[in-house]
C-alpha cells in the first residue's frame, strides 16, 4: 500500500520536498548536537528541561487525543466516526514517534537510553513511560494497519482487533497520565506538585488533538474528494469546545489556589509567568498570547452563527493549538524549573540549533502524516485525479 505514496502533482512533491529539506536540516544540526553535546543548546544547569520536552509534553497529548474518536465510534457505536477513526490514530501514530524522537534528542547521547532497557526500575516514573508510549504506538500501528487491509479487501475487520481496539481506549489516557506523573512526582517542584496535572493535561489533549483533526479534515477536503461529514464534524467541535473550558477552569483553580494561600513558593511561578520575576520577562507576552488565544477559541466556538463559518472554524482551532502549545509546552516545562529550588531565576531561550531540530521532528511527523493519508485515500479512491 505504500506505493500509493510514490504518486503525486506537482503540489504534493513541493510539500515533500520541503519537509524532507527541514528534515536534512535538523539531521545536520544534531550532528553538531552530538559532537559538541547539549551546549549548543540554551539548557542550563537550572533549565535542564527545555524546547524539547516541552515539545514531547504538547505531543503526548496530540495522541492521547485520538481516543476522541475512537472511544464514540467504538463503545457508543456512533458511526458519523467511522470515517474519521483511521485518520485519528494515524495522527497518534505520527505523534507517539515525534515524541520518542524528542526524547531522542534531549538525552545528549542516545546510548544512554538503554539503561532504561538493560536497567529497567518499576519504581521509575520513567520507566513507566516508555511502557505506555511503546506499547500505545504498537496498538496503533496494529489497529490502523488491519483497518486499512479490511477496508482495502471490503471485509469487515477481524474479531481479534475490537479487544486490541477496546485496550487501545484505557492506554491513551494513560500515557498523558503517567506523563503528568513525571512532573508532579517531584517534590521539589511547587508548580507542577499538583494534583489537578493530570486532568488538566488530558483536557489540553482533549482540546488540542480534536481541533488539529479538525484542520487536517478541512485541508483534506481542499486537496482531495474526502468529506468528513457535517455530523462528525460537529461532534468534534463540542468536543474540543468543552475541553477547551475544562483546560481554562483548571488553569483558574491553580490561580485561584496560588494567590489565595499566598504562598510565596506557589505565587512565584505564576508571577514568573505573567508578570515576570526578578527582571525576567520572557514568557510574559506569550503567556497573554495564549490566555487570549483561549478566550478567542472559546467565544468563537460558544457561537452557533460563527462556529458555523468554515473560515472562524479554522482560526478557532487554530487559536485552540497554539494557545494550548504555548501554555502546556513552554509555560509548563519551562516555568517548572523557574525559580529553582534555591530561588534563583534563570533565563531560557532556545537556540537555533535547538529549533531546527525541533523543526526536523515536526517535518518527520508531517511527513509520517502525509504518507498515512494519502495511503489511506487512495485505499478508498478518493484522491483527485
Amino acid at each position: 500500500m505504500l506505493e500509493k505514496a510514490l504518486s503525486g502533482d506537482k503540489r504534493y512533491w513541493s510539500w515533500i520536498g520541503t519537509l524532507l529539506v527541514l528534515i536534512a536540516a535538523g539531521a545536520f544540526c544534531y550532528t553538531l548536537q552530538l559532537r559538541n553535546g547539549l551546549t549548543i543548546t540554551g539548557l542550563g544547569r537550572n533549565v535542564t528541561w527545555g524546547f524539547y520536552i516541552a515539545q514531547f509534553t504538547f505531543l503526548v497529548g496530540v495522541a492521547a487525543s485520538a481516543v476522541m474518536v475512537v472511544l464514540p465510534y467504538y463503545l457508543h457505536d456512533f458511526k458519523a466516526f467511522g470515517r474519521l477513526t483511521v485518520l485519528g490514530e494515524f495522527v497518534a501514530v505520527s505523534a507517539v514517534i515525534m515524541c520518542q524522537l524528542f526524547i531522542l534528542v534531549d538525552l545528549g547521547q542516545p546510548g544512554r537510553m538503554m539503561n532504561m532497557i538493560l536497567h529497567p526500575s518499576p519504581r521509575s516514573v520513567l520507566f513507566w513511560d516508555m511502557i505506555v508510549l511503546c506499547g500505545y504506538l504498537a496498538l496503533n500501528a496494529a489497529i490502523t494497519r488491519v483497518a486499512l487491509v479490511s477496508e482495502r479487501r471490503g471485509e469487515a475487520p477481524p474479531a481479534w482487533i475490537k479487544p486490541v481496539i477496546l485496550l487501545s481506549i484505557p492506554w491513551a489516557v494513560s500515557i498523558h497520565t503517567v506523563t503528568a506523573f513525571i512532573y508532579s512526582g517531584l517534590a521539589a517542584r511547587p508548580f507542577w506538585m499538583t494534583a489537578v496535572l493530570a486532568p488538566r493535561f488530558l483536557a489540553s489533549a482533549f482540546a488540542a488533538g480534536p481541533a488539529l483533526l479538525i484542520l487536517f479534515c478541512l485541508v483534506l477536503r481542499r486537496v482531495s474528494r474526502f468529506e468528513a461529514g457535517k455530523s462528525a464534524l460537529a461532534k468534534l467541535v463540542v468536543i474540543m469546545t468543552y475541553a477547551m473550558l475544562a483546560n481554562i477552569f483548571f488553569i483558574l483553580m491553580e490561580l485561584f489556589t496560588a494567590f489565595y494561600s499566598s504562598i510565596p513558593h506557589h505565587m512565584e511561578y505564576f508571577q514568573f509567568l505573567y508578570l515576570g520575576l526578578h527582571g525576567e520577562h520572557g514568557l510574559v507576552p506569550w503567556m497573554w498570547c495564549s490566555a487570549a488565544l483561549a478566550v478567542i477559541s472559546v467565544v468563537a466556538l460558544l457561537s452557533g452563527r460563527w462556529r458555523d463559518s468554515p473560515s472562524i472554524l479554522v482560526l478557532a482551532c487554530m487559536a485552540t493549538v497554539v494557545s494550548i502549545w504555548i501554555e502546556k509546552g513552554l509555560g509548563m516545562v519551562v516555568t517548572g524549573q523557574v525559580p529553582s529550588p534555591l530561588g534563583h531565576v534563570s533565563s531560557y531561550v532556545p537556540t537555533l540549533p535547538e529549533l531546527l531540530i525541533s523543526a526536523g521532528i515536526y517535518a518527520v511527523g508531517a511527513l509520517l502524516v502525509t504518507v498515512f493519508y494519502k495511503v489511506t485515500l487512495a485505499s478508498r479512491g478518493e484522491l483527485q485525479n
